[in-house]
């Protein structure tokens, strides 16, 4: 990069490029927002208006090829995800795309090789990997307050959609056919919470336990069956997960569970991340509360009571705080730790595409568990 500032070209002009993503960028100032791009060309304009950005397009291809774009960020329905994040990288863009990349984990690693084999860095849209709280936890566990880790427990709860009513924002998909050497059953319950919002769990998981998964067992059940369709207005038959639980075996010895839900009652986004050692314990709740974004609690052998921490202000992005939103909080430091990885140069890419396949792997493992009741081994074939 020889110029001032990276130049950000945005793809999606949704809630979630709204709330987040956008401010996120225009919060570091080592960045500028060049272009945002829409299908919906005027979705695109208005939040141009919005945020002062100086142009406005539909045309996506245009944008990936311009040669004063140092990073695509992909922030459109999952399904344009892998297109979309393939092409920038082949245009020679560094890459943030939000969860999955695709819905199978080695189009995923294919785009993490193309990644790589061109020196750009990619992220993954785990929001809640760069909490403070959880930044926090994973550099006390660096310093060995936790030791030997033993037990992980990670949670995403929200009642969202527990009111059949509440339109789903997006369909869920069907169990990919290459999960099992028979079609698809038609009739098998399709992925939606365990996909969604069961990856940044898993993530967080991975990312403090420190050694990927080596086998899993899951379940999934649809509790709310019929729902409200937002494309159609109808309520409608939906075999979904919206609720799900696997237990993991990981490499290193320790063991996890991972439960997902959109109709468990509690405030969004309702992660809550436990790990528990032979030194200590840390319990990361990321639930905004009474007006607090998140809190993180510890304890040790020799004080088993809870007891909360402060969440150091390094941890913050500039000007954040507790009770700031956890959209625009958590999202201030993924973008600023994206940041810092392209301009400093060098290995670090924490949160990356080839995360993002692991984490995609360990989804296609628990359905296939789902689907075949069993458990099954990983890595899963390549």
């Amino acid at each position: 990069m020889t110029r001032n500032r990276l130049r950000i070209g945005v793809l999606g002009a949704g809630r979630w490029a709204e709330i987040a993503h956008i401010p996120g960028w225009q919060r570091d100032p080592r960045c500028e927002i060049a272009v945002i791009c829409d299908l919906v060309e005027g979705r695109a304009q208005d939040l141009a208006r919005q945020f002062d950005i100086p142009e406005a397009t539909a045309d996506w291809q245009a944008v990936v090829s311009r040669p004063d774009i140092d990073v695509i960020d992909v922030c459109t329905a999952t399904s344009a995800h892998f297109e979309l994040a393939w092409a920038a990288l082949e245009a020679g863009k560094h890459v943030l795309c939000e969860k999955p990349v695709a819905y199978d984990y080695r189009k995923t690693l294919r785009a993490s090789d193309l990644a790589k084999s061109k020196g750009l860095k990619t992220k993954l849209g785990f929001t809640f990997r760069y909490s403070p709280g959880v930044q926090y936890a994973k550099a006390m566990m660096d310093e060995g307050f936790v030791g030997t880790p033993f037990i992980f427990n990670g949670y995403e709860q929200n009642s969202q959609w527990l009111d059949p009513q509440v339109p789903l924002r997006q369909m869920p998909r069907p169990l990919p056919e290459w999960l099992t050497e028979r079609p698809a059953d038609p009739s098998a319950i399709q992925t939606r919470s365990l996909e969604g919002y069961g990856s940044p769990i898993i993530d967080i998981g991975h990312w403090w336990v420190g050694a990927d998964y080596e086998s899993v067992v899951g379940t999934m059940r649809n509790f709310v069956p019929e729902r409200m369709v937002r494309d159609t207005g109808r309520m409608t038959r939906i075999n979904m997960d919206d609720g799900d639980i696997f237990v993991g075996e990981y490499t290193n010895g320790a063991i996890g569970t991972i439960q997902t839900s959109l109709v468990t009652v509690g405030n969004y986004p309702g992660i809550e991340a436990r790990i528990y050692g032979s030194q200590g314990a840390i319990i990361c709740r990321l639930v905004e509360e009474f007006g607090v974004a998140e809190t993180i609690k510890v304890a040790t052998p020799d004080s088993v009571e809870f007891e909360e921490l402060e969440i150091p202000q390094r941890f913050y992005p500039a000007g954040g705080h507790p009770r700031e939103s956890w959209r625009s909080l958590f999202y201030a430091n993924l973008i600023k730790d994206f940041v810092d990885e392209i301009v400093e140069g060098g290995e670090r890419n924490q949160g990356n595409f080839e995360a993002g396949a692991w984490v995609q792997e360990v989804v296609n493992a628990v359905e296939l568990s789902v689907y075949e009741r069993r458990w099954v081994d990983l890595p899963l074939e390549r």
